[in-house]
């Protein structure tokens, strides 16, 4: 029987998904990208902000279509948006047989059999679970980099925020099953690996009483095969002297890290549950620009959350102005039902938070070209992502560059190369975002 598989959201429910598929392809099912093909339809939904919850229950909407006209056994619906609105989408929705909690993606191959039954049924687990299945993910990112999920939940509760009702509390991934996971991509073929959780620097604390991602990255550097590893979802506050450490002391530590800050307002981080104030902020900006001069730093930010002023917009403007991140993304806010915020006094006009958001990420662009044109001279190491179609051209991506959210570099060459691939290139030129370069 065919199967497909749409995974929307994080890079998090990626994982969630490959170990699905991996679940799924030990029983023999055939893996297909076209619904028209496809007997049984696997669904892994987000709904962090109004947005990814607009795309999942369209995607739902569209995929129960292909039920209604028979052509369909089985349609499956698992992630955030099943854990949070789980009743609800099988009330709603008919066509829909199995849903599956956040937890519970370890019984995909249950939720298949009693969806072929002709059952309809919520398959939970306890929302503090840590599924482990021994079956071996497959890895859907094209083999040369994968998402190592550290970590699973989150115990900060920003007001802002509805992971920790859907995802429950911080629980770390034991190291020893990280290092063999990791050791078993490498085998795969796996060059990068990046790693994410909601948090990733508090790993290890629940399990060893010690922020301990220091102690993992050194495991992971032991690996051979592996030529980059990344880190996403830094907290700021949470950075320690012992990973700056380890990044200045590892070649395969990118110099790169994402630190979400989501604001430079003390008020409006008090608003939001954060933890840092704007001081601290740029006194650990500071540190890291410090100790490893050339590390790229990306960040995330939230505009026109509850209350913002125009004053304390133009407080992060200036913020961002001050601190020239690397990489930069702002999201409007998003009220989300059952959050501290969502109910929260003078909530901002759409039309305002837009505006707002644009004024920052066109103020970004300036900085990212201005970067950009920083690098042409320079010589970078470039990971191969694949050939541009129909010219004697490829793309890469530098370690400044996170897939799917960063940057590119173009290399024009005759040479023959392949995805995975690492090439020396010197950059010849900039665009907004993008380099161009040169095969050295």
């Amino acid at each position: 029987m065919k199967i497909l598989f749409i995974s929307l959201g994080c890079d998090k429910n990626l994982v969630d998904t490959e170990v699905m598929l991996g679940l799924l392809a030990s029983r023999g099912y055939e893996m297909t990208d076209d619904e028209t093909q496809a007997d049984i339809i696997v669904i892994n939904t987000c709904c962090f902000i109004h947005d990814a919850k607009e795309e999942s229950i369209q995607n739902i909407l569209d995929m129960a279509e292909y039920k209604k006209e028979g052509k369909v056994k089985a349609l499956i619906v698992t992630g955030c948006l099943a854990e949070r609105y789980r009743q609800e989408i099988l009330d709603e929705i008919p066509e829909v047989d199995e849903v599956l909690g956040t937890t519970a993606y370890d019984k995909i191959l249950d939720a298949v059999d009693q969806a072929l039954e002709g059952r309809h049924s919520v398959i939970l687990s306890d929302l503090d679970a840590l599924p482990l299945p021994e079956t071996k993910r497959l890895v859907t990112t094209g083999g040369h980099f994968a998402y190592l999920k550290i970590a699973e939940g989150c115990d900060k509760h920003c007001t802002y925020c509805i992971i920790p009702k859907i995802r429950g509390n911080f629980r770390s991934v034991p190291m020893e099953r990280l290092i063999q996971e990791a050791q078993e991509l490498a085998d795969q073929g796996v060059k990068e690996l990046i790693l994410v959780a909601q948090e990733t620097t508090l790993y290890g604390k629940d399990l060893y009483g010690e922020k301990s991602l220091h102690r993992l990255l050194r495991e992971l550097c032991r690996i051979s095969g592996i030529r980059w590893i990344r880190i996403l979802y830094c907290y700021p506050e949470e950075i320690t002297d012992e990973l700056i450490q380890v990044m200045k002391e590892e070649e395969k530590v990118c110099n790169y890290l994402d630190l979400p800050i989501q604001h430079a307002s003390d008020e409006i981080l008090k608003r939001m549950g954060r933890r840092t104030t704007k001081q601290e902020l740029k006194d650990i900006i500071g540190k890291l620009r410090r100790e490893i001069p050339d590390i790229c730093l990306r960040t995330t930010l939230i505009t026109g959350f509850p209350g913002e002023t125009e004053e304390q917009h133009e407080e992060l403007a200036e913020f961002v102005d001050e601190m020239e991140f690397d990489r930069l993304g702002v999201f409007t806010y998003s009220p989300e039902e059952g959050t501290p915020a969502a109910s929260m006094p003078d909530q901002i006009d759409e039309e305002v938070k837009e505006e707002r958001q644009a004024e920052l990420m066109e103020l970004q662009q300036e900085i990212a070209f201005d970067n950009a044109e920083s690098m042409i001279g320079r010589e970078v190491l470039v990971m191969i992502e694949g050939k541009v179609a129909d010219e004697n051209a490829y793309v890469g991506r530098t370690y400044r560059d996170a897939p799917n959210v960063d940057g590119l570099i173009f290399i024009n060459t005759d040479e023959e190369l392949l995805s995975g691939d690492f090439a020396r290139v010197k950059v010849t030129g900039a665009l907004e975002y993008d380099l161009i370069g040169e095969l050295l």
